[in-house]
């Protein structure tokens, strides 16, 4: 019933709700997704284990990536954050289209961005994941981060960003949920540097295609129903799998 609550505040929300990126400190940048809604129950981005926040207290300092700007752990957007507004959606793609690089394809290969994870969840419109507290989202080639939503699900926050290189160049991306120290906005980032951490709460991370209008390519190929299997997220599947993450069989 929560579930199809959340259709209904979608549709409502089309009208005027939408994502885009906060001018914040810790957390600026984008899950290249997304929600097109700023109900937290919205059908594009439901997190999918809907049950009980859980705690992962170990951390650990990699040894790719950057050094985080702050302490590992620490929620620049917090769960229920209530300074959180997900803006209108004609907002998120006016943002998006300007800050988008045009590109050409390439022969550059990717590096596996969640090569941290420690449990691989179910497919829906991308990837649900797991991983240690402060652990890194790489990036997976150079990328240049597009906006932030900062509620996109339950007050956690969603980045978007453009492959620059490689075959993929010019797609976009996101990364969202139970992340934190978000890269800016605008910033360009280079080949296994830090996209955003894991935070120390929330509801797992969910990593999937988007599109240039703020819309998860899973919603705007055929739309999504929570927990439903969508060719999206089985395309970010396999190409995570194409990368040696070892992601395992869509479920």
């Amino acid at each position: 019933m929560r579930k199809r609550a959340a259709l209904i505040a979608l549709a409502l929300s089309l009208a005027g709700c939408g994502a885009a990126h906060a001018p914040t400190g810790g957390g600026g940048g984008p899950r290249g997704d997304q929600r097109a809604s700023a109900d937290p129950q919205a059908a594009q981005g439901g997190s999918k284990r809907a049950g009980a926040l859980r705690l992962h207290p170990q951390v650990v300092e990699p040894v790719a990536g950057q050094v985080p700007t702050t302490p590992l752990g620490t929620d620049s957007l917090p769960v229920g954050d209530p300074s959180a507004h997900a803006p209108p959606l004609s907002v998120v793609r006016r943002e998006l289209r300007m800050e988008m690089v045009a590109v050409r394809r390439s022969s550059a290969s990717y590096i596996d961005p969640l090569r941290y994870v420690t449990f691989w969840g179910r497919t829906d419109q991308g990837v649900d994941a797991d991983m240690p507290v402060g652990a890194p989202i790489l990036a997976p080639c150079e990328i240049k981060i597009l906006a932030i939503i900062p509620d996109w699900y339950l007050g956690q926050p969603l980045v978007y960003f453009e492959l620059l290189v490689g075959p993929d160049a010019g797609r976009v991306q996101y990364v969202a949920e139970e992340i934190t120290d978000i890269a800016r906005p605008g910033s360009i980032l280079q080949r296994g540097e830090v996209i955003a951490r894991y935070a120390a709460r929330g509801t797992g991370i969910e990593y999937g295609w988007s599109t240039p209008d703020g819309v998860t390519l899973a919603v705007a190929t055929g739309g999504y129903e929570e927990g439903q299997i969508t060719p999206a997220g089985r395309m970010m599947r396999a190409w995570l799998n194409s990368l040696g993450a070892n992601a395992g069989p869509n479920y």
